[in-house]
């Protein structure tokens, strides 16, 4: 049988913030924004907060946000940047500076396991 890799795709954004930062980040709210710029939907798009003790960076960011994304034939560079720099709006309304990374993969080496429904 084969394989729809569109409905199986699930963005995932990774987003890293220091311990010591007390600006709050919305995820459901962020979530809602991210889902809008590259047209998916909260079911298939994961944002998971980490708290980090520090990093090294030489920009003046509140938090690093990475991203993995399906590299489907319609998400060109040029829609990918664009959309980046959407991602990088969205966070600065709720006066958040993100530093903004985006990396692709091919559908069938994405692999996925959910849990059960009980």
């Amino acid at each position: 049988v084969p394989v729809n890799y569109d409905r199986l795709t699930m963005p995932l954004v990774k987003i890293f913030a220091r311990n010591g930062m007390t600006k709050s980040i919305p995820l459901t709210t962020l979530q809602s924004k991210l889902c809008g710029i590259w047209g998916t939907k909260p079911e298939t798009t994961k944002l998971m907060l980490s708290r980090v003790d520090d990093w090294t960076s030489d920009h003046k960011e509140d938090c690093y946000v990475d991203i993995r994304a399906y590299g489907k034939p319609e998400r060109t560079r040029d829609f990918v940047l664009d959309g980046m720099a959407k991602v990088q709006q969205a966070f600065a309304e709720h006066d958040l500076a993100a530093n903004v990374r985006l990396e692709t993969y091919e559908g069938e080496r994405y692999f996925h396991v959910p849990p059960k429904n009980s």
